[in-house]
């Protein structure tokens, strides 16, 4: 991944508000088709110029071709604040992020973890993330359900990871079990993405409890109910996949 710098230069009087306004939409539509990563955005002044610093998944990320229509309704309306379109300078890469999935997969995941700032598409191949803006738009001319599931599970991972408190049973509920709202969204939104790239796409279900490692070893596809553990775990993290349900788990942590 890489960053970048965004400069929004004013070509006549404006205000602060009407900058804040623009640049912060810009980069909400951005982010919503996976163009940038991440949920904040600081935005420094220096004189009559704007800038704003962010982590792309590609050098090439915030190229007009990638575009949704909301990215360019924002570009569109930077005008009214009195702004010029952004000058774009790519900083270098970022050490501290993951590389972008290069070649096309033969199959690929929603997986993300509380961590993890990058797509939550990744190639089933290497595990590696696929940037939104790469596949068709899932609803509405970009990625915004996808983003905002995205931002729900990695907020419900981490309560249960803290484990301080009695939310902690309900965030674990929505991510580990199959008849909760946010697991039912997740896979049907991983269902219109192989809808949309004929690539099939798996959804990860994430495991923790249990009563024994023998009892997890066996535990059926919580869809169909048939096996599905697998020889060797895939990636050393799914051990479990099954094909007709799309879906892949882990050993509970417990047993690990």
């Amino acid at each position: 991944m890489y960053v970048v710098e965004l400069q929004f230069e004013c070509f006549d009087n404006t205000t602060i508000a009407a900058v804040e306004q623009a640049i912060n939409g810009l980069m909400d539509a951005l982010r919503y088709n996976g163009q940038v990563l991440g949920r904040e955005f600081p935005v420094v002044m220096d004189e009559a110029v704007f800038k704003v610093r962010a982590v792309c998944p590609e050098k090439t990320s915030l190229h007009s071709q990638f575009h949704s229509p909301q990215v360019k309704a924002g570009l569109n309306r930077l005008t009214q604040a009195s702004l010029l379109a952004p000058k774009i300078k790519v900083l270098g890469r970022d050490i501290n992020s993951e590389a972008t999935a290069e070649e096309a997969p033969d199959w690929q995941v929603l997986y993300t973890t509380y961590v993890h700032t990058c797509s939550p598409l990744r190639s089933g191949d290497s595990l590696l993330p696929i940037p939104l803006y790469r596949i068709p738009a899932t609803f509405n001319g970009d990625h915004k359900a996808l983003v905002k599931w995205q931002t729900e599970w990695q907020a419900c991972d981490e309560i249960q990871m803290a484990g301080g408190c009695k939310a902690e049973h309900a965030a674990l509920h929505e991510i580990r079990d199959a008849d909760s709202d946010l697991f039912r969204r997740g896979w049907d939104l991983r269902g219109r993405v192989e809808y949309l790239t004929k690539v099939p796409t798996y959804y990860y279900q994430y495991r923790v409890g249990g009563i024994s490692l023998a009892d997890e070893a066996d535990r059926p596809c919580p869809k169909c109910g048939q096996a599905w553990r697998v020889d060797e775990p895939i990636h050393g993290i799914f051990h479990f996949k099954c094909d007709p349900c799309r879906l892949v788990s882990n050993l509970s942590w417990d047993y690990q």
